[in-house]
């Protein structure tokens, strides 16, 4: 007699078991970026808020809370993101709990990771405040739709943005802060358009006029501007050196700007011009020849390798002729002393480029050889140089003096290598040369 065949999947004849509803432990997860639009987006603490309460309402079993405050346009930047999804592959939760589905992504790269994970069957849920996603292809599709159109919205405003800038460009208004000696125009009928500054403006012209026609240097204008003036930025800081050059480098002064920058597109300010073109152009000139880069060495062997103990201020060389006395004969000296660039009155002595080869040499007698980071080159010029003499005098090298060479032609390149060789041993010593009275020492870098 045949036997039944049931069409479950339990004992033959029986009707199947009903499946085991899967627990759902949820992340709650609150983001706000950055971003102008989400700026008017409910808070952290009133997405929390609120979702704990729809928690407590429909019995949803909340493992824990992450609060993220990066924006979602750029896949793979936000760390709380990436620290959910990773609990989510271990099982720690399998639910996410969030305001909106725009919170979980606006890129393509964050939401294929999560359709990813719904897909391998890890993440079970997504609960927003008014809609919930399941691993099934329609709800999948709507997240992704939703996400999608979040992204556009994003892709637009970009756009917008844009032409708006350029617009506002074309109108003679530079966007963005108002340059040092001017300040934004707050007025409603004003808007995006620049004021002098009366307190910064007098000073800032004073800086154009003292390069231009006087001839000061960019070090000199910072020292008077910090000693005599005490010149202060808007948000109470000194003018750096580098950011003096900004602005002696900076058309906006003279009435004109490029916009963006590096574009070719340049415009007539609508805001008053500070100088003149004929002044801007003076300042250009003295700045580049000012600015321009030197050759590598300038002649120098350790010229910018060292800095000053005592003020921090990189060492820089000069050279003096002297006349030895008895023959009348003149010789060159070179000497090291620190640059003053962040102390004026830095008192660190001058020293002369013999005194400091010897203590350069001396130091390379004292200095572990692991710390000689050009060991390697050394290793290899020295087999080389022993090879060579092995083959032409019959010498052999005895192993253990192979360290001894190694520091002796270190000395050697020191005392009689070229000025390229010098400061390549030097580059690769490991730690940092100070000058500090006549001394130098190598700090630990």
């Amino acid at each position: 007699m045949p036997t039944e065949i049931g069409t479950g999947t339990g004992v033959l004849g029986a009707k199947p078991a009903p499946q085991e509803a899967v627990r759902v432990r949820y992340c709650l997860y609150a983001r706000k970026s950055t971003e102008q639009d989400e700026m008017q987006a409910l808070s952290i603490d009133s997405q929390i808020k609120e979702m704990t309460a729809l928690a407590a309402r429909d019995g949803l079993e909340v493992v824990e809370v992450k609060r993220e405050s990066h924006s979602a346009k750029e896949a793979s930047r936000r760390p709380v993101f990436n620290e959910m999804l990773d609990g989510i592959r271990t099982g720690r939760f399998n639910g996410i709990l969030t305001w909106a589905a725009d919170r979980i992504s606006r890129n393509a790269g964050d939401l294929g990771r999560v359709v990813d994970l719904m897909d391998a069957g890890v993440l079970v849920q997504i609960q927003t405040y008014s809609q919930k996603f399941s691993n099934n292809p329609n709800e999948k599709f709507l997240l992704m739709i939703l996400c999608s159109q979040a992204k556009l919205e994003n892709d637009n405003k970009s756009l917008n943005v844009k032409r708006g800038l350029r617009t506002r460009a074309e109108m003679g208004m530079l966007p963005g802060w108002a340059p040092v000696g001017y300040l934004n125009d707050n007025r409603s009928d004003h808007k995006c358009e620049y004021l002098l500054d009366p307190v910064r403006a007098p000073v800032v012209k004073m800086i154009f006029e003292k390069v231009g026609k006087e001839k000061w240097s960019g070090v000199r204008v910072y020292h008077w501007l910090k000693e005599e003036v005490g010149f202060k930025t808007r948000s109470g800081v000194n003018l750096n050196l580098s950011t003096i050059y900004t602005v002696l480098k900076n058309p906006f002064y003279c009435g004109v700007f490029e916009y963006p920058r590096g574009s070719g597109n340049w415009y007539v300010g609508k805001h008053p011009p500070l100088i003149s073109r004929e002044l801007f152009e003076m300042v250009r000139q003295k700045v580049l020849e000012e600015t321009k880069p030197h050759a590598k060495t300038d002649g120098f062997a350790f010229l910018r390798m060292m800095t000053c103990g005592d003020c921090g201020s990189g060492v820089t060389a000069i050279e003096k002729e002297k006349i030895i006395k008895g023959t009348g004969e003149s010789k060159i000296y070179r000497y090291y002393v620190c640059g003053r660039s962040r102390d004026r009155r830095c008192k660190n002595p001058y020293v002369r480029e013999d005194a400091l080869v010897e203590q350069l040499c001396a130091l390379i007698d004292e200095i572990e050889i692991d710390r000689l980071g050009a060991r390697a080159l050394i290793e290899k010029e020295v087999a080389r140089f022993n090879k060579m003499q092995s083959k032409v005098m019959g010498t052999k090298i005895a192993e253990k003096a192979r360290d001894v060479d190694i520091k002796r032609y270190a000395k050697y390149l020191l005392e009689e290598g070229t000025t390229e060789e010098k400061r390549q041993l030097l580059e690769q010593l490991r730690g940092k040369l100070v000058l500090s009275n006549k001394e130098i020492v190598l700090a630990q870098g």
